[in-house]
């Protein structure tokens, strides 16, 4: 009876489908001013403040014995690829901080804890000298700035850097990385939503 079925189930299978032909991939291109949506920059930013982010402080070495360490608060942070392991964060193109980045070539990225707050908004500063009363390390490849407290930290060489708009999109090839040994804060890291510093909850 079995085979019966098998016969039966054979017989009454359709044909298969034709092979379809794929279509050709677009051609890239840049956005037209006059394609543009008339989207109000201040809607634009309150919509996607609902996507709640955590919140980073990226860093590198000073490129001479004049110079001091470079750094910035950075919530526009992402994993990008696993083989091989990159990152990428994204940063104003009229940013100060960002040139001295790009002259050292390495950044670290360092993920804060819920308790960072003070320290992310002196990081936000521009002018400032970032640094002071502020303890860290350096980062076992790039020597750039590890920061004391923060849940992790991820140590990389500048990979790529793509225009975005009014940003850019700086690609980061991974070197070494690492978590804190003691977690600094049990309610985990800072995160950031609706224009304000929040913690996870259950």
């Amino acid at each position: 009876m079995a085979e019966a079925a098998v016969r039966y189930l054979r017989s009454a299978r359709t044909p298969a489908p034709e092979p379809v032909e794929a279509l050709p991939r677009p051609e890239l291109r840049c956005v037209g001013a006059d394609e543009r949506a008339p989207l109000d920059p201040a809607e634009f930013r309150r919509v996607l403040g609902n996507f709640a982010t955590g919140v980073a402080v990226i860093t590198s070495p000073p490129t001479s014995t004049a110079d001091s360490p470079a750094g910035f608060a950075c919530q526009s942070f992402t994993s990008l690829s696993l083989d091989p392991p990159l990152i990428a964060f994204m940063v104003g193109r009229t940013s100060t901080t960002w040139p001295r980045i790009a002259r050292a070539g390495v950044f670290c990225v360092n993920v804060l804890a819920a308790h960072q707050a003070e320290l992310c908004r002196a990081f936000a500063v521009s002018g400032a000298d970032k640094f002071a009363g502020v303890a860290y390390d350096a980062a076992p490849v790039s020597g750039s700035p590890r920061l004391s407290g923060a849940v992790a930290w991820i140590d990389c060489a500048i990979h790529a850097v793509h225009t975005g708009g009014d940003h850019l999109i700086v690609v980061g090839r991974v070197d070494a990385l690492g978590t804190a040994a003691d977690d600094p804060d049990p309610e985990g890291p800072l995160l950031f939503h609706r224009g304000r510093f929040a913690r996870l909850s259950d």
